[in-house]
Parts: structure tokens; sequence; C-alpha cells
């Protein structure tokens, strides 16, 4: 298979196994992997980029589903939106579940991945702010091996794929406890998020995560919004706050993410709003989790 483009012919490699695919990518270093394609076809289409080879991971089966190890998920990096939103997945990590049926219109859940939502790295991806809250680690193949690094560092540049290296499974921690993603458009239904916020309880810890996405070009961790919150929580009762600690939270968690200019400086009203915003959905995701 070739398809035609201005300077050169590109060609599309179709492995079945995550070793063909690693090997096909070091035999061509210049190849792009390619899975959903909701992101790299776009820009390609726009001519912003012009790959001199693909990797298609659609065959690879051992990354489009999920199995489970010491405590943890282990899922595929080619698993899909729309198969993430199923009520099964949702079961078993809710907020990554509700991320995955935020992504978009069914065609873009159809054939967006996990994996590539964390390759792209894009700041409205929204399963990001999900995976820093739940403190996942990437399982990344690549001609020497697997290793496993946080998905923060891969996020934030502190670790970069190498060549030849793909993200083969997403670890994540089952808790076992609420937890709730929710986020804001700019329109009603599917769109792309102005600000989006993960909660999750960890009983065990008796903590808080909480990651804010979506209004930076990494998800947001507002740790000692978290540590606060967590010292107020009756972990041995009820779990409930009242109304004041709630409001209080989300406005600790927005002043964290959105902070005030120095001086006498004001924030720009679209700023202000913004962070009125986090902090409305802050205050939402946890009244939930702990309702």
């Amino acid at each position: 298979m070739t398809t035609h483009a201005p300077q050169a012919a590109q060609s599309v490699t179709l492995p079945a196994t995550l070793g063909e695919a690693v090997a096909a990518l070091s035999a061509m270093p210049a190849a792009v992997p390619v899975a959903g394609g909701t992101d790299l076809m776009a820009a390609v289409n726009k001519g912003q980029l012009r790959p001199a080879g693909l990797v298609g991971l659609g065959r690879v089966n051992e990354i489009r589903g999920w199995q489970y190890q010491d405590g943890h998920a282990l899922l595929g990096a080619g698993l899909t939106h729309a198969r993430m939103g199923r009520p099964d997945f949702a079961a078993l990590i809710p907020a990554l579940a509700a991320a995955a049926r935020a992504a978009g219109p069914p065609q873009i859940r159809n054939a967006g991945t996990l994996g590539g939502n964390i390759v792209t790295a894009a700041p409205t991806g929204d399963s990001l702010p999900v995976l820093a809250a739940l403190e996942a680690d990437l399982v990344v193949a690549g001609p020497g091996g697997t290793r496993e690094i946080p998905v923060t560092h891969l996020l934030a540049g502190r670790e970069l794929l190498g060549p030849a290296e793909l993200i083969g499974f997403v670890r994540v921690p089952l808790l076992h406890a609420p937890q709730v993603f929710l986020k804001a458009t700019g329109r009603t239904g599917p769109g792309r998020a102005t600000a989006s916020v993960a909660v999750v309880l960890d009983p065990a810890r008796r903590g808080v995560r909480c990651a804010v996405g979506a209004i930076a070009p990494m998800p947001l961790r507002p740790l000692e919004a978290e540590r606060w919150i967590a010292s107020l929580i009756d972990w041995d009762g009820d779990r409930g706050l009242a109304p004041e600690a709630l409001t209080a939270f989300g406005e600790y968690v927005a002043a964290a993410c959105i902070p005030d200019p120095p001086g006498e400086e004001q924030l720009p009203p679209a700023v202000l709003h913004l962070r009125r915003t986090v902090a409305a959905l802050a205050r939402r995701v946890l009244g939930r989790a702990l309702s």
C-alpha cells in the first residue's frame, strides 16, 4: 500500500504483533506509528505532516484489551475510547470510562485510542488528567525490551520515547474506590474541553488525588489542596463534607492551578472565568466522589 505525496511515496506496514511493530520502526526510523489516526491523519490531510512511512497498529491484538496484574489493570494502548466507555470497563476504572465517553462524537470514540491520546499529549486530551490522578505508569516497548515510566514524566517531557519505541500498555492501580471525571466545553454536546478535573479517592492511603486538564500543556496536580481536603475527611465514617468545605476545595484547586498575578495586576476576565470554571468542576467532582 502506498499513498502518493508531493515529494515521495509513503509506505504502510501492518504488523501483527508489538514486536513486529518495533522491528518495523527500527528498520525505517522515519516511519510514524498510527492507530486510530484521529490526530495524525488530520495533520497529514492538512499538509502539516509528511511521514516517510506509516506503521499501522490496528492488527496488533495484544494491545487492544486489558488484563489484571498484581492489583493493577494492564490496559492495552490500542483500546479505543468506545471500548473503554462500556459498562464492564466503567466498573473497573470509572473515571477513565467517563473520560472516554466524553472524548468526542462516535466516529472519534470508535477510532481514537488510549495510547494515541497519551502520545499526542494534547492539553485537551480527556484521558490525561484521569491517568495523572491515578498515577498510572506506561509500559514502553522498544528494541532493547520493555521499560516502565510514569505517565506524567512523558507528558512533562522529563522522559521521551526513544527511537522505535512504542507505548504498549498503561498500568493503572485498581483502587476499588470512587473516582469522578467532569469537563467543561465551549458548546453543548461533545467537544474539546476548556477545563477538566478528575478526582480519585484512595481510602487505603487516606488520600485524595486530583488532576486538572486542558488549562496547561499537561495535567496539573494541586498537591497541597489534596492533602488539605484529605485531612478533613472522616475515612472511617461516612466521608461526607460540608458544602463550605467542598467550595473551599474548589477555590483552593483553582487558585493553585491559575494563581493570582504578582503585584496589583488583575486576571483578565477570560482567565478569571476559567478559574471559576475549574473551581466549580473541582467542587462537583469531589462532592460526587464522596457521595
